[in-house]
C-alpha cells in the first residue's frame, strides 16, 4: 500500500510539489534561525566569559556592589592562599587572577612632552603563566595586528584602533597614569610591543593588555586582584554545574560578615545572562510553535484545494467499498511521505546556509559604535545537533496536521451523494 501512494504522489506532481516547496521553505527557515540564534549567544557566552564573567567569579562582597565602577580599593587581598585553596578544593578547574583598573595613556614625542593622550580600560592577565591559558582564552597571539607579543615586564599591547588614535606604532614608549588600590597615584612608563583586534568593540576602543604582574605593581594590589575567574575544562560551561559550586562557595563564607570576604557568583548572575538566555529560548520555542501554525494554515488550504481536484477519486473509491478510515489514513500516510521529503531539502538546504554564516559570519562593528557590552563585531550561526533535527517537528506536524484537518470532509460523504456524483 505504501508504495502505491508513493508512485502515486511521485507521479502526481500536482499532489506534491506545492506542499513540497511549502514545507522546504519553512524546514530551511526553522533551520536557519536556530542556527543563526544559537551561533550569536554562543559568541556572546564565549565572549563574555573570556573577557569578562568567566564561568564563575570571585569577588570581595564590595567589589562585587559596585563591579561597573572598577573599584580597586575593594579588591579582594590574600589572593595566592585563596587561589591554592581553590585548587586544592576543585583540581578539574582552571583559576586565573585579573585586575581590571581605568586610566589616561600619555603620549609623550621626543622632547619628552604630550603628543597625545585618552582614556584608556586596562585589563592585565597572566601573559606569562603557561598554565593559566590566558593568552589562549582571550586568542591574544592571534589577535595581534601589528608588533609581537609581551616577552618581559614593562611591555604591554593596546587595541590597533586606539594605537591609531593616539598615532602608536610597536616600540614607542607610553605613560600609564592610575591610582592605585590605597587611592594614591600611580605612574609608570610602557612599551607597547603590539597593537591587538580584539573583535569586540568596548575592548578595541580603548583597550591596553599588561602582565598580571605588572599592574600589581604599579597598583600597588601585592598579593590582592580585582577578580578570580574559574574556567572549566575544555572551556565548556555547565549551569547546573556552577550552581553547586556557587552555592557551596558561599555557603562556606556566610558567616563571615565583612565586606570584603570573598563571593562567588556565576556566569548567568552577571550581566544580566540568565534573563538573556531565557528570552531568547522563549524566543525559538514561540517561532516554532507559530511557524507551525502558520504552515498547518497553508497546508490546510492546500489540501482543501487538493481535495477538490481528486474529489471523484476518493468517491470512486468509497463508492468500490473502500473504507473511510483506510482513505483518511491513506491520506495521512501521503502526508507524512510530503513532509518527510520537505524536511530533508529543508533541512539541507538551511544547513548549508548556516555552514556558510558559520565560516564567514556576519560584521556588525558598524551598529557597535556606542555600545560597552562584551558583544563580539562579527556574529557567526553555529551548526548544532538539534540542527539536524529540529525542522522535522514543524514540517512533520504541520504537513500532517494540515491534512488531518483537511481530510475530516472525508467522513462527511454519504452514499447517496457518491452515486450522484458519479453519473456526472
Amino acid at each position: 500500500m505504501l508504495k502505491f501512494l508513493v508512485k502515486g504522489i511521485l507521479r502526481d506532481h500536482h499532489r506534491s510539489r506545492f506542499p513540497i516547496l511549502i514545507v522546504s521553505a519553512g524546514v530551511m527557515l526553522t533551520v536557519l534561525i536556530h542556527c543563526w540564534v544559537s551561533g550569536v549567544l554562543g559568541e556572546m557566552i564565549d565572549t563574555s566569559a573570556a573577557f569578562a564573567t568567566g564561568h564563575v567569579k570571585i569577588m570581595s562582597r564590595a567589589y562585587a556592589e559596585n563591579e561597573g565602577q572598577i573599584p580597586n580599593d575593594l579588591a579582594l587581598s590574600g589572593v595566592g592562599s585563596l587561589v591554592s585553596e581553590l585548587n586544592q578544593d576543585y583540581p578539574d578547574m582552571t583559576w586565573v587572577e585579573r585586575i581590571k583598573f581605568g586610566g589616561l595613556l600619555d603620549v609623550p614625542d621626543s622632547n619628552g612632552e604630550t603628543r597625545s593622550q585618552g582614556p584608556v580600560m586596562g585589563i592585565a592577565v597572566q601573559l606569562f603563566s603557561e598554565n593559566s591559558g590566558e593568552v589562549e582564552r582571550l586568542n591574544i597571539e592571534k589577535s595581534i595586528v601589528k608588533g609581537r607579543m609581551p616577552r618581559q615586564p614593562g611591555e604591554v599591547l593596546i587595541s590597533d584602533q586606539f594605537a591609531e588614535k593616539l598615532d602608536v606604532s610597536p616600540g614607542d614608549q607610553v605613560t600609564l597614569m592610575s591610582s592605585t588600590m590605597y587611592g594614591g597615584m600611580a605612574m609608570q612608563n610602557y612599551i607597547v610591543v603590539g597593537t591587538i583586534s580584539f573583535g569586540v568593540v568596548a575592548m578595541d576602543r580603548s583597550a591596553m593588555i599588561m602582565d598580571f604582574t605588572d599592574a600589581q605593581i604599579v597598583l600597588d594590589m601585592t598579593d590582592s586582584a580585582g577578580e578570580i575567574l574559574g574556567y572549566f575544562e575544555n572551556n565548556i560551561y555547565s549551569d547546573e554545574r556552577a550552581r553547586r559550586m556557587v552555592a557551596a562557595f558561599n555557603m562556606k563564607y556566610e558567616p563571615d560578615t565583612d565586606e570584603f570576604a570573598p563571593i562567588m557568583l556565576r556566569l548567568g548572575e552577571q550581566n544580566g545572562l540568565d534573563s538573556m538566555l531565557e528570552y531568547i529560548s522563549s524566543f525559538i520555542g514561540m517561532f516554532i510553535l507559530i511557524f507551525v501554525a502558520a504552515m498547518s494554515i497553508v497546508l490546510w488550504n492546500a489540501a482543501l484545494i487538493g481535495g477538490l481536484r481528486r474529489y471523484g477519486e476518493v468517491g470512486l473509491r468509497l463508492a468500490i467499498g473502500e473504507n473511510k478510515g483506510h482513505v483518511y489514513s491513506s491520506m495521512l500516510l501521503e502526508s507524512v511521505f510530503i513532509g518527510c521529503v520537505g524536511s530533508v531539502i529543508g533541512t539541507v538546504i538551511g544547513l548549508g546556509i548556516s555552514y556558510y554564516l558559520q565560516t564567514v559570519g556576519f560584521d556588525i562593528s558598524d551598529s557597535l559604535q556606542n555600545v560597552t557590552m562584551m558583544i563580539p563585531s562579527v556574529f557567526r550561526a553555529h551548526v548544532t545537533a538539534q540542527a539536524y533535527y529540529i525542522g522535522f517537528i514543524p514540517g512533520l506536524f504541520s504537513t500532517v496536521l494540515g491534512t488531518a484537518l483537511a481530510g475530516i470532509g472525508i467522513y462527511r460523504r454519504n452514499t447517496a451523494r457518491l452515486f450522484k456524483e458519479l453519473e456526472v
